[in-house]
């Protein structure tokens, strides 16, 4: 390829990182006028997760959102990150937390949602990571970044909910890059 072609590509893909910002600062002005709140993703049906007791275990049900968890009791709590992103979990999974009488947390996954994957290529904003696929930016852990060791227009393999709208996607591998 040449310098010219390496170029053009690179102009195409600043330009297309400036829409979609301005398209994301529009949509805020637009929400904020509207006075929406698309961001928050705690509209889910909560009742069919469950929370019971097991011995001296307190069990909870939960749905992994992204840098959260909604459990059943409708609230949000954080999730680790280092075992969401080794455990590539996937928006709207469904997993278990088991809290042990001294404090121990155990997490299960118990339903994955069914998935589809993706190719895109990695990209940061606001020091955010992001994952650019089929022209749709997806949000993924800064923990899975430096776990894969990916770096700024690697070719990255995502996985995402198949039969639901996410705006989070879970790295499955980084592409090798040639030569």
């Amino acid at each position: 390829m040449t310098k010219k072609k390496i170029a053009a590509i690179r102009d195409f893909i600043v330009t297309a990182e400036k829409s979609i910002k301005n398209a994301k600062k529009l949509l805020g002005e637009v929400l904020e006028d509207e006075n929406m709140d698309l961001t928050s993703e705690v509209n889910l049906d909560t009742e069919w997760l469950t929370k019971y007791n097991s011995g001296d275990n307190k069990i909870v049900e939960w749905v992994f959102t992204w840098e959260e968890m909604l459990w059943s009791d409708k609230n949000t709590y954080p999730v680790p990150v280092n075992y969401a992103s080794k455990s590539k979990l996937v928006q709207w999974d469904k997993l278990k937390l088991t809290i042990e009488a001294n404090g121990r947390m155990l997490y299960k996954q118990i339903a994955p949602i069914e998935r589809e994957t993706k190719l895109g290529l990695l990209t940061s904003d606001n020091g955010k990571y992001q994952v650019i696929a089929d022209g749709i930016t997806y949000n993924v852990l800064t923990a899975a970044v430096t776990h894969f060791k990916a770096e700024i227009w690697d070719s990255i393999t995502i996985v995402l909910p198949k039969w639901k709208e996410a705006n989070f996607a879970a790295i499955e591998t980084v592409i090798p890059k040639e030569g």
